[in-house]
């Protein structure tokens, strides 16, 4: 099941598989009809395949909706593998599940398991009507490490900022603390009188995920980006055995560290350089290579 949203996510929901009147086959329940999309997936054209992540098990799709009707607009459909559920583990492993042998070295052998069509769920994530800029987002390009002193960001970042206008629309689904403090766009604004904020963020947010969710603090991640996907300071909690996008070493910056480094200089993060990733086609980095800084 998908939905046609604004560069948003659908979380699919299984049905779980029945038994026969005989018992001896089962078969997935069709999606209600509130359940059922709103988009034409047999109208979609294939264009081209932005990128795949075999890791992730993901990938992202450029085409065209809409020929038949003469209103052609273009779309992104993002497929992903959904995750396994524990309690859906014992109808996936049943006796009608096709598993055919690929390799056998003696006690150890690797089989592709053809399960009943119910688990053979995609995540599916569309944006409809999709803008070059959302397929820019999703095209694979060459990524770039741009060293960031302070005289850059003085010269090179901020004058790219304010000529932008930035969106404090959310793609990512997890939790966020956004600042009240409009003025601060991110941790480059950081000084010694955020700092209440910044604890208040980091101990209330411990406490409501530990009883909304039974998350103790030892296994969060808490962290700020740098640069940050929309520039109003924000603050990004997951969980430590989840491998969330943008939890990179050049990109992510933990809270705790943070708050300790403005602690020990109030002006940390208007002297110290940082170092992040950028796309080829982005702006700002075109700014970098104009002032031969890359």
């Amino acid at each position: 099941m998908a939905a046609c949203v604004s560069d948003g996510s659908v979380e699919p929901e299984i049905k779980k598989a029945k038994p026969s009147g005989n018992g001896n086959e089962e078969k997935a329940e069709g999606p209600a009809a509130s359940e059922r999309s709103t988009f034409n997936l047999h109208s979609f054209r294939l264009e081209r395949v932005l990128r795949e992540n075999v890791r992730d098990k993901t990938i992202f799709l450029h085409g065209k909706v809409g020929e038949d009707q003469g209103d052609v607009q273009d779309a992104v459909i993002i497929l992903e593998k959904t995750p396994f559920q524990e309690d859906a583990l014992p109808q996936l492993l049943n006796r009608n599940a096709d598993l055919r042998l690929q390799m056998k070295n003696d006690i150890y052998s690797t089989h592709h398991l053809h399960p009943l069509p119910a688990f053979n769920e995609i995540k599916t994530t569309v944006v409809c009507p999709a803008t070059e800029k959302h397929i820019k987002k999703y095209l694979q390009q060459e990524m770039y490490l741009v060293n960031e002193t302070a005289d850059d960001y003085k010269n090179i970042t901020t004058p790219y900022l304010q000529s932008q206008t930035f969106s404090v629309q959310l793609d990512d689904l997890h939790l966020i603390a956004i600042s009240h403090f409009r003025e601060v766009k991110s941790i480059r604004d950081l000084t010694a009188e955020h700092l209440p904020m910044l604890q208040t963020i980091l101990q209330e947010g411990q406490m409501v995920i530990s009883k909304r969710y039974n998350i103790p603090k030892s296994q969060l991640r808490i962290y700020l980006h740098y640069q940050p996907s929309y520039y109003h300071l924000h603050v990004h909690f997951t969980a430590v055995g989840h491998d969330a996008p943008g939890s990179m070493v050049e990109r992510a910056h933990l809270l705790f560290n943070v708050i300790e480094n403005v602690q020990f200089d109030p002006e940390y993060y208007q002297k110290r350089t940082l170092t992040f990733a950028l796309k080829a086609d982005d702006p700002l980095l075109h700014r970098f290579k104009e002032e031969g800084r890359i």
